[in-house]
């Protein structure tokens, strides 16, 4: 039987998803979907105690090694060893998300049987379901991909076939990180269109970057979605509290119309894999609520309130009368 070894969440959930959960011998220690992955050995782990640090702390000691060439994972060589891997799952889209290229390169040194390396770099909606096609491929399962791809596609052209109708596309900024501030990149503007928003900041098909808040008050979002990469939605809704603080923040439309939505970016957007397409769902329900329900996990978003807006808000509206 074949024998995988994921360094990434996404890749994880494609095995799984194909039905190869029982091929599956090694995870990072971020991989925790399906709830079966939780029980495969753990042979990523992260050298940074991220849990105990603030979002700027992170930004800072991940720049610094990442300056000084030093890497952010610990990989178990003795234990992947032992587990003697047939195939191996990475990615070389970040340094950040998961090992890459140097750790990589190190741990087939000392393996006596090099396996076959699948690298996935997607930066599209389309790359990702390339890199679904590809694993099965190599894993002899390429009609079940097949059929994953195609239902899909098909929620996704379901979605666009409603939302090419609408006729405000509200504009929309996806916060993928909060201090700094972050827009998004990759796969996630193309998911906004498809859900019927315009995200003016984000970079599609390319990495995301630090911008100015200044940026995004002069944007003037109308619906503004807070997914850090990396956290789930407990660790989003607390952080996004700082946004509270932000210059200009309650003048902001999005927060002025209640539109301010924490999101669970580790299931649904972070993480290139099967379920960007319950991201692409929700934000069409988030941005479009009378067309499109939501009907999956409740824990999926949060609104974010500000009591102090609302009081201005309201101080406002009784001064104009």
């Amino acid at each position: 039987m074949q024998r995988i070894v994921s360094f990434l969440p996404s890749a994880t959930e494609m095995v799984c998803a194909l039905g190869l959960g029982d091929r599956l011998m090694g995870v990072s220690h971020e991989c925790d979907h399906p709830p079966e992955a939780k029980s495969k050995p753990v042979v990523v782990h992260a050298v940074l105690p991220v849990e105990r640090m603030s979002q700027s702390e992170i930004d800072v000691a991940v720049t610094q090694r990442l300056r000084n060439g030093l890497s952010l994972y610990q990989v178990e060589e003795r234990l992947i060893r032992d587990i003697a891997p047939d195939l191996i799952l990475t990615q070389d889209l970040c340094q950040v998300c998961a090992p890459s290229g140097n750790e990589l390169s190190q741990l087939l040194t000392t393996l006596p049987i090099k396996p076959r390396i699948l690298s996935m770099t997607p930066k599209s909606l389309d790359g990702i379901f390339s890199n679904l096609r590809d694993l099965g491929e190599v894993t002899g399962t390429p009609e079940r991909a097949r059929e994953l791809i195609c239902a899909a596609q098909a929620r996704l052209a379901r979605i666009a076939s409603k939302t090419r109708q609408i006729s405000h596309r509200p504009r929309v900024f996806c916060m993928e990180w909060i201090d700094p501030v972050y827009c998004s990149g990759h796969w996630v503007p193309e998911m906004v269109e498809l859900a019927g928003g315009t995200d003016g900041l984000g970079r599609r098909g390319t990495d995301s970057v630090r911008i100015a808040w200044e940026d995004v008050l002069r944007w003037a979002p109308e619906a503004l979605i807070v997914m850090p990469c990396g956290f789930d939605l407990e660790k989003a809704a607390t952080q996004a509290r700082t946004l509270f603080s932000y210059p200009g923040w309650s003048t902001l439309p999005a927060v002025r119309a209640g539109r301010v939505y924490a999101v669970n970016a580790n299931s649904y957007f972070a993480r290139p894999g099967p379920r960007v397409v319950d991201g692409t769902e929700l934000l069409a329900h988030l941005l479009h609520p009378t067309l499109f329900d939501w009907p999956a996990p409740a824990r999926a978003f949060q609104r974010l309130t500000d009591e102090r807006a609302s009081a201005a808000l309201v101080e406002a509206a009784v001064t104009e009368a």
